[in-house]
């Protein structure tokens, strides 16, 4: 019998959180196809994952913020592999001003992205995830439950995020396919223009939320983790 290998979708995966669990996906001998809308970096990540194991990564070129373009990411994926079990939607942008100073285009920006965006890769997918009873997993932040300032867009967004994820699972449930949403705290990211590096080593590292996407997905059928809340250990000065 031949051995059915399993794919996954994950959107802005070239950096940050999202290549941390396309890394782990792949070292677990899962095909990843990554997404983002830097045909350099798209590629420069794809054959970086690919040197971990061979032909197991594909790099696309792709907007969250339009349909027809997740349309045609999953579209390539099924070309390819022929399946989509998983779907992790992860990009996503922070612009971080006091209401008084947010334009009406970062705000536009963030909506569409964070939140839009998702709803967007669900109906792209939804059809290849029935088949193989899939899961769809969202990346969300501790900031969909906590308020900050400066935070007005990327608050609500994630507010958003959290509300639509959950109440997709309730409906996609019945259809087989579970839905869960993560919540990281501090992750050592490029996000907001940040630089990771050693003075980041107290921080939630991105092969830790790929371990988190690698052990729901082992989880059995019956169980659904349906929102994870996930905070560094020791925050500084604790």
């Amino acid at each position: 019998m031949t051995e059915i290998i399993k794919t996954a979708l994950i959107t802005g995966g070239s950096k940050g959180i999202g290549y941390g669990i396309a890394e782990v996906l792949i070292k677990e001998g899962i095909r990843v196809a990554i997404t983002g809308r830097s045909l350099q970096q798209v590629e420069e990540a794809a054959k970086a994952l690919n040197k971990i194991n061979e032909g197991f990564a594909l790099g696309i070129v792709s907007d969250v913020r339009v349909l027809s373009s997740q349309e045609e990411t999953v579209a390539k994926v099924l070309q390819t592999w022929g399946r989509l079990d998983y779907f992790i939607a992860n990009a996503g942008v922070g612009h971080f001003a006091p209401i008084q100073e947010l334009t009406p285009e970062q705000w536009t920006e963030t909506i569409d992205i964070n939140l839009t965006g998702v709803f967007f890769s669900v109906k792209a997918s939804l059809n290849a995830l029935k088949e193989t009873k899939g899961y769809f997993i969202t990346i969300s932040s501790l900031a969909g439950t906590n308020f900050f300032e400066k935070g007005a867009a990327y608050n609500a967004s994630k507010f958003g995020l959290v509300g639509f994820s959950q109440a997709i699972m309730l409906d996609l449930r019945t259809e087989g396919i579970k839905v869960t949403t993560i919540m990281p705290g501090s992750v050592a990211t490029y996000f907001n223009n940040h630089e990771p590096g050693e003075k980041d080593a107290w921080k939630i590292q991105p092969e830790d939320i790929g371990q988190i996407v690698s052990d729901l997905i082992k989880m059995p059928a019956r169980t659904l983790p349906s929102k994870i809340e996930v905070r560094p250990t020791i925050p500084p000065g604790k």
